[in-house]
Formats: C-alpha cells, sequence, structure tokens
C-alpha cells in the first residue's frame, strides 16, 4: 500500500487511492497475503495515474518488477481479482431496490504487439485481440455499482464466419451468442433477493433464447429490438406502431461518431405482444410464446440532415402508462454507461498498448483495470446524484489542498474539505475541464487526464518537501 512520508519521518497515513483498493479487495483470496498486498497496490498505483505505462505508473524498477511478477504468475486467477469486486459490487447494489445489468461486448485489439500469445482475430484483415463480455451493474438513478461479471477469450486462430443461413440453423448454445444466456447466470448469483434485476442491452442480445431465460431466471428483460418478431397476432412493431402515441419525454443522446450529442424529443408508442420462438422448419407452427412488451421511441422534429431516432425495445417490464414507458426509455438511455466504461478502459487506462507478451497476463491487468475503469466512471456519476457528499472518499487532504492550491493559484485552502462534486471539478479543471457557466459536468476522459496531473504534482511536492529539509529522497 502506497504512503507518502511525513515532516517528522514517520509513516504517512495512506492516500486516498490506496485506502480505497484495500477496501475494495479487502475479501479477495489469492493463495498468499503478500498477492493480495500487491494486488491492492497495482490498483491504487492505476488509479493515481491511469493511463501511464507500467513502469511510469510504478515510478521504480523494483515496483515495476513486483508488478510484471504479479501479472505473470499463472496461480492468479483474473476471475479471483473480479469475485473480490463482485463481493464489494454486491454490497453497493443491496442498497437499491432496482439495479440495471448492463451487459455489451468490447473487442480489444493488440495489433500493434503482434508476438503477444494466445491471440485470436477479431476483425478485418487479420486484426489479432482479446474478447470481453462484461455486465456493469448500474443504479436507475444512473451511477456505475460496479462490475457484476465479465468473461475474456480469444477465437481460434482460423475461426470461420457462419452465413446468415448457418446462423438460424445453429443452436445458440454453439454459438458465441451464448454468451448473453451465460452472463444472465453469472450476473445473478449472489444477487440479495430484495433487488429486482432488470436486464439491458442493445440490439446483439434480441435473441428469443436469452428472453425467455432472463424470465426463467425471474429478471426483468429491457432490450432494442433488432427483428420484427412474429407474435400470436401478427408482428410486434406494426402492433406497436398500430398504437396511438401515449405520452413524449426528452431524452439526452450523447455524441456517438459524427453524430453531435444533442436533446431529443422522442414519441411513445407501446403494445403488449405474444412473442413466438422463431422455427426455422416452419416460422408460423405453435411453439412457445412470451408476454411481452413493445415500446417504440421515435423522434418527433429531427434536425436537417440528422437521422431521426428510432428505439424499438421490448421488454418485460410492465408498460400501463405513459410514465411506464418513460421509465423504460430512460433506463435503456442508461446502458451508454458501459459505453463509457469500455472508452474508459481502453482510451483512458490505455489497456490496447499493453504489452504482456502473453493473453493470460493480458487477462490479469485487464481484471485490474476494468475494476479501476469503474472508479473512473463512478465518481463522475456519483458527484452528480450526491453532489454534497465529502470527497474524502477519493481525494486525501493532501491532494485536495494541493488541487486547490494549484488550480486557484492560491497558497491557502479551506479548513474543511471540498464536497464531492467540487472535488470532482478540482481534479477535472486539473485535467482541462475550463468550468465555464455553459460547460455542464465533467466527464470522465478530463477527469482521468486530472488524475495523472494530480499524481505529478503530489510526486513534485513530496520532492520538494525533501529538499527544504535537506534530505534525500529514496
Amino acid at each position: 500500500m502506497s504512503t507518502r512520508r511525513r515532516d517528522d519521518g514517520k509513516p504517512a497515513v495512506p492516500d486516498a487511492q490506496a485506502v480505497w483498493a484495500a477496501s475494495e479487495f479487502r475479501n479477495v483470496d489469492l493463495g498468499d497475503a503478500r498477492r493480495a498486498h500487491r494486488l491492492v497496490s497495482l490498483a491504487s498505483t492505476a488509479a493515481r495515474n491511469p493511463g501511464a505505462s507500467i513502469p511510469a505508473a510504478c515510478g521504480g524498477w523494483n515496483e515495476t518488477k513486483a508488478a510484471y511478477r504479479f501479472l505473470a504468475n499463472e496461480d492468479i486467477e483474473p476471475q479471483r481479482i473480479l469475485e473480490a469486486h463482485r463481493e464489494a459490487t454486491l454490497g453497493r447494489v443491496a442498497k437499491h431496490d432496482t439495479v440495471l445489468a448492463v451487459q455489451d461486448t468490447t473487442y480489444l485489439n493488440f495489433g500493434a504487439s503482434p508476438a503477444t500469445e494466445g491471440l485470436g482475430p477479431i476483425g478485418e484483415e487479420n486484426t489479432r485481440g482479446m474478447i470481453a463480455h462484461t455486465c456493469l451493474a448500474v443504479s436507475p438513478q444512473g451511477v456505475p455499482l460496479g462490475v457484476l461479471a465479465q468473461h475474456v477469450w480469444a477465437r481460434p486462430p482460423q475461426a470461420q464466419r457462419l452465413t446468415e443461413k448457418q446462423r438460424r440453423g445453429t443452436p445458440t448454445a454453439k454459438k458465441e451468442s451464448q454468451r448473453w444466456l451465460d452472463m444472465l447466470e453469472t450476473s445473478a448469483r449472489g444477487m440479495p433477493r430484495s433487488v429486482r434485476v432488470v436486464a439491458v442491452a442493445d440490439r446483439e442480445a434480441d435473441i428469443f433464447d436469452f428472453l425467455a431465460r432472463a424470465t426463467a431466471l425471474g429478471q426483468d428483460v429491457l432490450v432494442r429490438s433488432c427483428y420484427d418478431r412474429a407474435t400470436s397476432d401478427g408482428y410486434a412493431w406494426q402492433e406497436a406502431e398500430e398504437a396511438p402515441v401515449a405520452g413524449t419525454m426528452a431524452v439526452e443522446i450523447p455524441r456517438t461518431g459524427g453524430r453531435p450529442a444533442r436533446t431529443v424529443d422522442l414519441g411513445l408508442r407501446y403494445a403488449g405482444v405474444k412473442v413466438k420462438k422463431p422455427d426455422p422448419r416452419a416460422h408460423r407452427r405453435p411453439g412457445p410464446v412470451l408476454p411481452l412488451t413493445m415500446l417504440i421511441a421515435r423522434e418527433r422534429g429531427a434536425p436537417k440532415g440528422a437521422e431521426p431516432v428510432c428505439w424499438r425495445l421490448l421488454t418485460s417490464l410492465s408498460v400501463d402508462s405513459p410514465e411506464d414507458a418513460r421509465r423504460c426509455v430512460a433506463w435503456y438511455a442508461l446502458r451508454w454507461r458501459i459505453e463509457r466504461f469500455f472508452y474508459t478502459l481502453k482510451s483512458g487506462c490505455r489497456t490496447e498498448d499493453l504489452q504482456l507478451k502473453t493473453r493470460s497476463r493480458l487477462s490479469r491487468a485487464l481484471a485490474i483495470f476494468s475494476v479501476v475503469s469503474w472508479r473512473l466512471l463512478a465518481l463522475t456519476h456519483a458527484a452528480r446524484e450526491a453532489p454534497e457528499a465529502s470527497c474524502r472518499g477519493f481525494l486525501s487532504n493532501d491532494e485536495w489542498r494541493l488541487a486547490f492550491c494549484v488550480v486557484n493559484r492560491t497558497r491557502n485552502f479551506p479548513a474543511q474539505p471540498p464536497t464531492l462534486r467540487d472535488g470532482v471539478r478540482l481534479i477535472a479543471r486539473l485535467g482541462g475541464f475550463l468550468n465555464r457557466k455553459g460547460d455542464g459536468e465533467p466527464g470522465v476522459k478530463v477527469l482521468w487526464r486530472g488524475f495523472a496531473r494530480l499524481h505529478d504534482l503530489v510526486l513534485a511536492a513530496d520532492y520538494a518537501s525533501a529538499l527544504r529539509r535537506g534530505k534525500s529522497y529514496g
């Protein structure tokens, strides 16, 4: 656990990142207390300086060598690391009546390290890497609560893509699509009985077996529809389109690709449908049906040249009123939290730049950086949901005081620590956030930049303090 020396030469109190890491991984079982200690050290180091290379973050050869030794240890299973975080996550989940279990997949491109062992194809032109399917727990207010489960794998070197006809005739259990069903079961394990779980996913999860399995597990589903599924009375999209507009709502759409962020005005239609299980041999043959609701949220008055937003959502949640429909759409909009999680994992923690030679080493690093990425993302949203809370949980006294003085160009700091919102803004301003009236709340990008700069400032302050005392540092 990292500490900084005090002026009187006694050991300093561990900084906030070390305290957090020790708490988050307090129940980790890696077979040796020294491994657990090293895990806490690595996680706190990554939290202080996300995006830095392992040598740069560790700051010295001995710490760097210990980090590489930990990541190369074949007796350390990545899932053990995530299990400890999951246990802490379930503690946070238990404080809510409802939790959104948001699933999605990302592809990690390690093409810059072609000698890495154990990678597989992930796209065109022989790109090699790993695939990570993750389930993120999110509160109905939008605060990420932690990673419930993560499955990482690599395709065989000569993996062949199935044709559309082959996919239709192949059972889900024999396709990569099975990961969606497996994640339902893994993420539900140990979930408090008092918590309602809503599985939220994009169009790739529009699989009848996925919808049916969630129902069997007692979970609700909220999935963007990819297919106009056959129902007992026709087709799901058509049935919802024939329903009158039941209400409207405004939703903030984030920037994606070349589309700028904007607020959209959505008209809502919904209808109860009985979805039939597809049968490739006889599409209309009577078979199992699922009672669901088809909800269509279509943008009204889209800007000129912009493609109108249209979400077709299949859900097992009760939709009996416009308020119910708005709740479903608002919860589906929180699916972007996992997109930002992946963005933080890859761009903030720069996991695709890791050069660790083997897939097993990368998997251990990915487990650690996944927890750090969640923490960065959670801080940005917790500051919005609980702005008046104290920042003590993520900044030490030295850290917030130094950030306050640097940002405000003063030698004087308040007697009491700032609120969580103000503390996050201090770090964000170190990362380039301008804090102008119309800038809104800072995002995760300026936060990870700010933490990296704060790390450098703290080190510089420690060195300066040692030099003033006329002592060598180290």
